[in-house]
């Protein structure tokens, strides 16, 4: 069931975001994992946010801005079941979502988004923080 999060649900959504990440972005230095962890809840209020509920738990989430998906983590012990495509389905079909933008490393996610039918526009050497994480930016 896809809902709307709450601000009583965001550490439940920082320890998803901990298993995604942990799980997904190898290539993170642990100091700039730490640094992240810190910042993406000042993140939360600036996104619409949207959880997957399942059995009552919440096992993923994305955040979209005009059109943009900002942000897009499943737990690992649910990814690989459909439920990042129910999502990003929902936010293409209700909120208009076109874009999103990833890190290049994250082949897994890269190769999700080109799946759904995003191709690349163009590339950034730097992440939105300036750190030394390229960037690609895809379009439906």
């Amino acid at each position: 069931m896809i809902r709307d999060i709450i601000e009583t649900d965001y550490p439940q959504l920082m320890k998803i975001w901990e298993s995604a990440v942990l799980n997904t972005h190898d290539f993170l230095k642990e100091e700039d994992f730490n640094y992240y962890k810190k910042e993406i809840p000042g993140y939360f209020e600036h996104v619409i946010l949207l959880g997957f509920e399942e059995n009552g738990a919440l096992i993923g989430f994305m955040g979209i801005a005009e059109g943009n998906l900002e942000m897009l983590f499943i737990h690992n012990d649910y990814r690989g079941k459909g439920i990042g495509k129910k999502l990003i389905q929902y936010g293409i079909d209700h909120l208009k979502v076109t874009k999103v933008d990833v890190n290049e490393q994250n082949i897994q996610a890269v190769d999700f988004y080109k799946h759904i039918g995003f191709h690349v526009l163009n590339r950034s050497e730097l992440d939105g923080q300036g750190k030394e994480y390229p960037i690609l930016h895809m379009e439906l």
